[in-house]
């Protein structure tokens, strides 16, 4: 059994899609819009990940903390840079003890992002 995919409720999908895109290096397979709503399926290509975007303008969008999405990367270095020069503030990168490294940085709406490198 694995994770399908996450749904992601949220206030602008241009600039979710915009976030996605950049920071995770996922990919829109498909879009579907039905107004007033719109969905974006962004993946990996290969099967392994897939976030669902969901726009409705009169529905809930993601509001809170204690949750996050974790991304795992081979090049963490270069994406904690390239977030930064983007101007969307990542957390320092951390050395928990364990041979990962990690970030976190927030989505357009809140959403806590970790991206994270693990030892081959």
């Amino acid at each position: 059994m694995h994770i399908q995919h996450v749904a992601i409720n949220v206030s602008n999908i241009e600039k979710s899609i915009d976030f996605y895109t950049t920071v995770t290096g996922l990919e829109v397979s498909r879009r579907i819009q039905h107004p007033p709503f719109e969905v974006a399926f962004l993946t990996n290509g290969n099967g392994e990940t897939e976030i669902e975007l969901i726009f409705n303008p009169n529905g809930q969008k993601y509001e809170g903390r204690g949750l996050f999405i974790c991304f795992k990367t081979d090049k963490l270095d270069e994406m904690h840079e390239a977030v930064g020069q983007r101007g969307l503030n990542p957390s320092d990168i951390q050395e928990p003890g364990d041979q990962t490294r990690y970030f976190y940085v927030y989505d357009p709406d809140g959403l806590s992002v970790q991206l994270r490198s693990f030892p081959e």
